[in-house]
């Protein structure tokens, strides 16, 4: 999509976001470490996306509430670590690697957090799971066999973060159950962008 390069440019020129990297690395903070805050911001909006959908819990709107601030959260700290990295010299290929499987792991945990929170069936939840992850895998594959990375497509990471924090926010305000939707359009929609990517990089190899 084209919010997810929209964003990419965005983040990487935005000037507070850089204010931000140059303090975190005043306090010591390494991009590593910056990559797995995002990680642990994911697990704990899995969990809470799991705790909000149970009927034995009052006041599951907060616990949403909570969950949906921690997808943010996990959005920004992503963003940082690479900029961080830039910002003090350190981008590697370790640090790029570390950070493409911290984001796999922070999509399932909170996308399996949806699902087990009763959103949407595992049915659905499992054909969503397969399309973010492949279409995640077709865009570094891009790399692997001599093509640049890959992120184009219909739906990009940032793409699915921005609509998880919408329906969540969404629901919410309206307790209108967006959650599910958002699943069920990942599942055949991040499918269909993994399929592009393929038939993309197969035409320029």
């Amino acid at each position: 999509m084209a919010i997810d390069s929209l964003l990419r440019a965005f983040v990487n020129n935005w000037w507070l976001l850089k204010k931000v990297a140059r303090y975190f690395a005043a306090i010591g903070l390494t991009p590593n470490s910056v990559s797995i805050l995002s990680l642990f911001s994911a697990v704990l909006a899995g969990v809470l996306f799991y705790f909000s959908g149970a009927k034995s819990i009052q006041d599951n709107n907060i616990i949403l509430l909570l969950a949906g601030i921690f997808v943010c959260l996990n959005a920004v700290l992503d963003a940082l670590d690479g900029v961080l990295a830039r910002e003090i010299g350190k981008a590697s290929r370790k640090g790029d690697f570390l950070d493409h499987v911290i984001d796999r792991y922070a999509d399932i945990f909170i996308i399996c957090g949806i699902i087990f929170g009763g959103y949407v069936s595992s049915e659905i939840g499992i054909i969503a799971v397969i399309g973010m992850l492949f279409s995640s895998y077709m865009g570094t594959q891009a790399q692997a066999v001599g093509l640049r990375r890959m992120y184009g497509g219909l739906l990009g990471r940032a793409d699915r973060l921005l609509i998880i924090i919408a329906a969540t926010f969404i629901s919410v305000l309206y307790t209108y159950p967006l959650l599910g939707w958002a699943v069920c359009f990942f599942a055949l929609f991040c499918n269909v962008t993994a399929l592009q990517r393929f038939f993309y990089i197969w035409r320029r190899i």
